[in-house]
């Protein structure tokens, strides 16, 4: 087991319905078009599939998929939309646990390498994409770049969402590249008067996109593509995260 912190049933029960916008076809769309692209006529295999928001769409366009995920509350709510034969799950880390045969394409989205805490731990996830890859096959990753440019001296704390459902921040701890997401989300009725916040937190380890290229090299993957989102447009200074490709060679 790796350091990965265990989704709950409470929050696998929930999460679609908190990530609806996600979910929506306009950020959807571009996403699957990217992944079905370089999995070719390959399969692909999805690391820490959660729910299946993008693995089970990705089927569903033809792409036979598998997937990785550590949570069992999580892979259970996936396994309500799609049977084990139309798309396995393997329930362990995306670090360490291996599935039979070779992929096309080995995909992590969503930030979701953060998920492991410590500089080995996402090695290590570098190495297990590798070791499922078929010569000329993709590791795809996306990612949030670290948003430090907004911390002043003596500031320890960004924030990312302030809606009327939801107030999301980051604090960081600069030496352990360690960020930690706070959300405060409101249940109840859509006017608020019965609703109450509910807190939760998550910690993460931030990782910068020359580091994962050095992970990538330690994996013996080489840079393919970098891009600011899923509609491939130019990653520069001021992208807020990155699609990045690397390629085993053949």
């Amino acid at each position: 087991m790796t350091s990965s912190e265990l989704w709950t049933r409470a929050t696998a029960d929930r999460y679609d319905a908190e990530e609806t916008e996600l979910s929506s076809a306009a950020v959807l769309g571009p996403t699957l078009d990217f992944l079905a692209k370089l999995a070719g006529d390959g399969r692909a295999l999805e690391f820490a599939i959660g729910t299946g928001r993008v693995g089970v769409p990705l089927r569903e366009r033809g792409v036979p998929v598998v997937g990785i995920e550590l949570s069992e509350h999580m892979a259970a709510v996936l396994r309500r939309k799609v049977d084990e034969n139309t798309l396995p799950v393997v329930i362990g880390d995306m670090a360490t646990t291996v599935v039979p045969g070779e992929f096309t394409l080995v995909y992590l989205v969503y930030n979701t390498i953060t998920n492991l805490l410590t500089q080995d731990e996402q090695v290590e996830c570098f190495r297990n994409a590798a070791r499922h890859l078929e010569p000329g096959g993709r590791f795809v990753i996306e990612l949030g770049v670290p948003p430090l440019r907004f911390l002043p001296p003596g500031q320890v704390a960004v924030p990312f969402d302030v809606s009327e459902r939801h107030l999301g921040f980051d604090t960081f701890d600069l030496v352990e590249q360690i960020l930690v997401s706070h959300h405060f989300t409101r249940d109840g009725d859509d006017d608020g008067e019965d609703g109450r916040y509910r807190r939760a937190n998550s910690r993460h380890r931030y990782a910068w996109p020359a580091e994962l290229d050095l992970m990538a090299r330690l994996a013996g993957l080489e840079p393919e593509r970098r891009v600011a989102d899923w509609d491939g447009s130019p990653f520069t200074q001021d992208s807020a995260k990155h699609i990045s490709v690397w390629r085993k060679p053949a």
